[in-house]
């Protein structure tokens, strides 16, 4: 934020210049400031790129979180395994937050609903001997560059009320308020687990709702105009609850009827899917939701109610109505219920709209057509081009001068240049230099590290998940190792296979990933003869301070999930702003990226989604690739051999995942193809001119993944905000 904001303000050079006047670094002090503890990979990163785009378009739009005291965790790497420490962002405290304890909400849980009837027949529900917690905001202001705009981050903090439940003890309930606030994503692998992930949900929905409430009755003083003045955009399904607390505020708060109530709900809440992954479409037991929130599932039981009735009298059958059903098997669809209570729905990349609209949610989509819509994401050039990589900006402002920077737009202005061998060198000299500046930060973090900056960057950083594949991406470094074993002959542009990926506290398959990458590197490196060729660094604690420094030196993006699996990716957007190339399958905005630059600048490998599809319904069977390609059946030996652990079971649940368990993302079906993708993005790299044109025309065509974009197009379709008045 320190950067961010001296920049926005337009300061950064006077403070850097006055800083080297009393002999201090302004670099040094940005490394003091810790990364803030906010959010899980690419969803929390796209948030904050979002709010920076609204406060330098001159939109007013605020945020809403968890002011979390740990992050994820903190990664290290002991005996080649992942091992999570606490990630105290705010161990020397936060200084650009402001706490604002006259902002309190009370958020309130367990307890009992009483029903009786009002003066005039109506129902009036009454909650009792409940839980109080304070959610006491902390703000963070999110500046606009060269805008007087300024939003807010609202970051909302659980404390201790002083009403507590007779015979409630004290000590557990204040160790109960600070498990709200104590850790980003808790392990939700235990029954604990999961009930405090939905009472995280509550607590931050339940306050940003009370605070806007508030805002709104203090600056117009009444409530039935609230849908013409207020959107609330859930970004995925975790806020889903504020469909249920909107409702449960008006009718009980404020004596609203459920139809009036429910039409202003439905105007005022709009929905982002950003997963098309079973597993990651939240469903919380109704039994979880009845005790911790009982007057709120009460009304999650008359919306699924009335839309099971509604679905009826359209004469839908009765297996099409459980398809869709709110509350199903004893357990409440998140992403149903928040599909049901929005106004708009939208995926985050043309391919990821196409499959929620025909596969994912498709009987919501015959229901509710008109709802369904695109916002691909994007990027704010902001952080991840003219903060991150100032060298590239200064080369690029020579050729089309400055107005790139207030309209990114104008940055296809490039492409008149791509053509300019001086500028193919200068660009050539920035990716250089930005590879000796890794060199050295990494250097600097983790001294056992040797990184050499005179060798091709092969990249992959993102969450460690089976469906993301960095699994395919070491098996294709293995394969190199066999090659080069085997081929006193063989030769290879140097390169060096970066990557950087956390997994989940209990993801036992991923961490035995991130443990054979680690494996895999320590064996090579021991090898004169693959060395001399081939180094695998695994980053520990991937983090945005790591990927600033890491994807301006970037000379290839690795972009290669299951097609169909990635709702849409967003380092693949920063990667192609910094002038790394693409090698990837057409998932996500891939496929966009594609379109944009043409084949002839990226590199697309493997399976296509209606292929992926079409293999499975057919019967796809992993072992029939073991048995018949004989590279492959060497690497899938290697992993039970000892060639890379001298614990022969140690990557047995890897080994059991193609032989047994049939290889659920289909790497050993597009493993041929992507040792040809390869092969095809070397043969551009040794032509450096060609391969410097191709990088350049990426940048110029990068425009479209810029965040300012994305937030336009929400403005124009969703959100119809008015600009802020200077």
């Amino acid at each position: 934020m320190l950067k961010n904001n001296l920049m926005s303000i337009g300061f950064y050079d006077l403070v850097k210049e006055s800083l080297r006047d009393i002999g201090t670094d302004i670099e040094d002090l940005e490394e003091l400031e810790a990364d803030a503890g906010l959010g899980n990979g690419g969803l929390g990163r796209l948030a904050a790129c979002f709010l920076d785009s609204l406060a330098s378009l001159d939109y007013c739009g605020n945020g809403n979180t968890i002011r979390y005291k740990n992050g994820l965790f903190k990664q290290l790497i002991e005996n080649n395994e992942q091992v999570e420490v606490p990630d105290q962002w705010l161990r020397i405290d936060n200084p650009f937050e402001v706490r604002k304890p006259d902002k309190t909400v009370d958020v309130r849980y367990y307890g009992d609903v009483e029903v009786s009837r009002g003066e005039n027949g109506g129902l009036i529900f009454h909650r009792y001997n409940t839980e109080h917690v304070l959610a006491v905001p902390y703000d963070m202001p999110i500046v606009g560059e060269n805008s007087t705009t300024c939003n807010l981050l609202r970051m909302w903090s659980a404390e201790p009320s002083d009403d507590i439940p007779a015979g409630r003890d004290y000590r557990k309930y204040l160790s109960d308020v600070d498990d709200i606030c104590l850790n980003l994503y808790p392990d939700d692998s235990t029954e604990e687990g999961r009930i405090l992930r939905i009472k995280q949900e509550y607590f931050f929905v339940a306050a940003g709702l009370g605070s806007i409430i508030r805002d709104h009755l203090y600056t117009f003083g009444r409530l039935d105009n609230l849908a013409d003045k207020v959107v609330i955009q859930l970004n995925d399904t975790h806020p889903a609850l504020a469909i249920t607390e909107l409702m449960r505020i008006l009718m009980d708060n404020y004596s609203f009827e459920w139809d009036d109530a429910w039409t202003m709900t439905k105007k005022v809440f709009a929905y982002t899917n950003h997963t098309v992954m079973q597993e990651a479409l939240e469903k919380w037991p109704c039994a979880y939701i009845k005790k911790l929130l009982p007057r709120n599932y009460m009304i999650i039981e008359e919306i699924d109610r009335r839309f099971r009735s509604y679905l009826y009298d359209l004469g839908k059958t009765p297996a099409f109505i459980e398809s869709v059903a709110i509350i199903s098997e004893n357990s409440v669809r998140m992403a149903n219920l928040s599909i049901v209570g929005s106004f708009s729905v939208n995926g985050v990349a043309k391919i990821h709209s196409d499959i929620i609209k025909n596969n994912t949610f498709a009987n919501l989509y015959e229901v509710f057509p008109e709802r369904f819509n695109n916002k691909t994401n994007g990027v704010t050039p902001r952080r991840w081009l003219f903060y991150s990589n100032p060298e590239l900006c200064s080369l690029i402002e020579k050729y089309i001068g400055k107005g790139f920077r207030k309209d990114f737009n104008r940055i296809a202005d490039l492409l008149n240049h791509v053509d300019d061998p001086e500028l193919q060198e200068a660009f050539l000299r920035v990716k250089k230099q930005k590879k000796k500046d890794f060199a050295k930060f990494l250097e600097r973090s983790f001294p056992e590290m040797d990184i050499d900056p005179n060798t091709i960057f092969d990249v992959q950083i993102k969450r460690l998940h089976a469906y993301k594949r960095q699994l395919l991406n070491i098996m294709y470094v293995m394969s190199l190792y066999f090659r080069i074993k085997e081929d006193p002959m063989f030769t290879m542009e140097k390169t060096t296979f970066v990557f950087g990926a956390k997994a989940a506290t209990s993801y036992h398959f991923a961490k035995k990933v991130i443990k054979l990458i680690n494996c895999v590197s320590e064996v090579i490196r021991k090898d004169e003869q693959v060395s001399k060729f081939i180094n695998v660094v695994f980053v520990p604690n991937y983090r945005v301070t790591v990927a600033e420094k890491l994807i301006p030196a970037s000379d290839i993006s690795e972009q290669i999930s299951t097609a169909g699996k990635e709702a849409s990716g967003t380092g693949n957007m920063k990667f192609m702003m910094n002038g790394a190339l693409t090698l990837g399958t057409l998932d996500g905005a891939n496929v966009e990226i594609r379109e944009l630059v043409g084949d002839d600048n990226c590199v697309i490998f493997g399976l296509h989604e209606d292929e992926v599809t079409a293999m499975k319904v057919a019967g796809y069977r992993a072992f029939s690739y073991y048995q018949e390609d004989p590279l492959l059946h060497r690497i899938i030996d290697s992993l039970t051999d000892g060639t890379w652990s001298s614990d022969r079971d140690d990557f047995k649940i890897i080994s059991d995942e193609f032989l047994i368990n049939n290889d659920e993302y289909m790497l050993l079906a597009d493993f041929r193809s992507y040792l040809e993708a390869h092969d095809r993005i070397y043969q551009i790299y040794r032509d450096k001119h060609a391969y410097a044109r191709k990088c350049l025309i990426n940048i110029a065509k990068s425009a479209y993944f810029s965040s300012d974009r994305t937030i336009q197009e929400y403005v124009d379709d969703i959100w119809h905000l008015d600009k802020v008045h200077k």
